[in-house]
């Protein structure tokens, strides 16, 4: 993983400075699996959000892909990261493996971008460079899913604690 600082006054995309209140750059990360660099990643927070209580304040997750995927794989790890979380009955996987194939695009390519923003509430808006995909109105859906990045059960700790960028 490889890690970098945000950069001072970087401009968020549209949809988080439409979506997120006085959006600021929290961090940054890059995810490599097996030496394989699979994206970049950058989480826009507004001025009160805590990693702790994440799922209780709007943000948004930048995931710049280094590599091609299919939106059925994305949607299928997903859920395995999810899981992680704590137990998760088969029937609402399955909701929620298929809202997942519903709103993400058949194909992700290199240098194609994915935005999710976390709305609380509601649930997550998805976006594929810069276009809306769609929303899941679900909020147990959305936190278990920024979860896989920001929750404490993450597979990958250090990129949580990049893209927190410190916040407590």
């Amino acid at each position: 993983m490889t890690l970098s600082a945000p950069a001072f006054g970087e401009a968020p995309p549209a949809a988080v400075a439409e979506l997120v209140s006085a959006p600021r750059l929290s961090g940054r990360a890059q995810l490599a699996w097996w030496g394989l660099k699979v994206y970049d990643a950058r989480l826009w927070t507004g001025p009160a959000f805590s990693l702790r209580a994440f799922a209780g304040h709007p943000f948004a997750l930048e995931l710049h892909y280094l590599r091609g995927f299919k939106g059925a794989d994305i949607a299928e790890r997903s859920l395995m990261e999810m899981r992680r979380a704590g137990p998760l009955p088969e029937a609402q996987a399955a909701r929620w493996r298929e809202a997942l194939q519903r709103t993400l695009p058949d194909a992700i390519d290199r240098g194609d971008r994915l935005l999710g923003v976390h709305r609380p509430g509601r649930g997550a808006a998805f976006f594929h460079n810069g276009k809306p995909l769609g929303e899941i109105v679900d909020t147990e859906f959305s936190a278990r899913f920024f979860g896989v990045w920001l929750g404490p059960a993450t597979s990958e700790p250090g990129l949580r604690d990049a893209l927190a960028g410190g916040t407590p």
